[in-house]
């Protein structure tokens, strides 16, 4: 299952959950992201061939992140790029998350490995500003695992 969180028209994340499947080949994400996210689903034998990246100059302006829940629980909020509370969202062991857009903060539920990725070189204390977490009795829970 693929779920998109938006809010007013923008999509804030990208909810691939471990029970996605598919028969070929996705891309879940538009073009346009500066993180791209996709899916495939290959026979034994399939041959990739192989190949290198050639070097396209391209801009970045903001981080984005994805992060595989290798094991345990966690809630991840979900805020707009006001920094206001839109969201929040259960996250369970091998589901993946792509924070395309806002602001985000998490709650670990249960003893949680997670695997990041994103883009660099890494900005130091320059790459993020920390804000006011949501208050636990505003929560409101969306998506397959509410």
């Amino acid at each position: 299952m693929i779920e998109r969180l938006n809010h007013n028209g923008i999509e804030l994340a990208l909810i691939v959950r471990h029970s996605f499947s598919s028969d070929n080949i996705e891309f879940l994400t538009p073009d346009e992201y500066s993180q791209q996210l996709g899916y495939m689903n290959r026979a034994k034998g399939y041959v990739i061939p192989a190949h290198v990246h050639n070097a396209v100059k391209r801009e970045v302006h903001f981080t984005r992140e994805v992060l595989i829940i290798k094991s345990g629980r966690l809630r991840v909020d979900l805020y707009n790029d006001d920094q206001e509370y839109v969201e929040s969202a259960i996250l369970e062991t091998g589901d993946i998350i792509l924070l395309a857009s806002g602001g985000h903060g998490f709650e670990m539920l249960e003893d949680t490995e997670i695997i990041e990725i994103k883009q660099g070189p890494y900005a130091g204390d320059g790459d993020k500003t920390r804000f006011e977490s949501v208050k636990a009795s505003v929560i409101v829970l969306t998506g397959s695992l509410k």
